[in-house]
């Protein structure tokens, strides 16, 4: 079946989380995306802090920032 991860404000539907804060950091946050969300499989779906749900596959194939 379907897996599940829960990616806060690190990934959402076609776009990243923020890292303009005070200890943000783009590396990192592309880092833990490839590192800990897409390795998951594609049939997995992400469901952000906010906004809509998505899956890995349409993130990895249409997300801008993980190109």
């Amino acid at each position: 079946g379907n897996g599940v991860v829960f990616s806060g404000d690190t990934l959402f539907m076609g776009s990243i989380g923020r890292t303009d804060f005070p200890g943000g950091s783009y590396s990192d946050i592309i880092a833990s995306i490839k590192n800990k969300i897409l390795p998951c499989g594609d049939d997995y779906v992400v469901y952000p802090g906010h906004g809509p749900a998505t899956t890995v596959k349409d993130e990895r194939l249409n997300n801008p920032f993980l190109k």
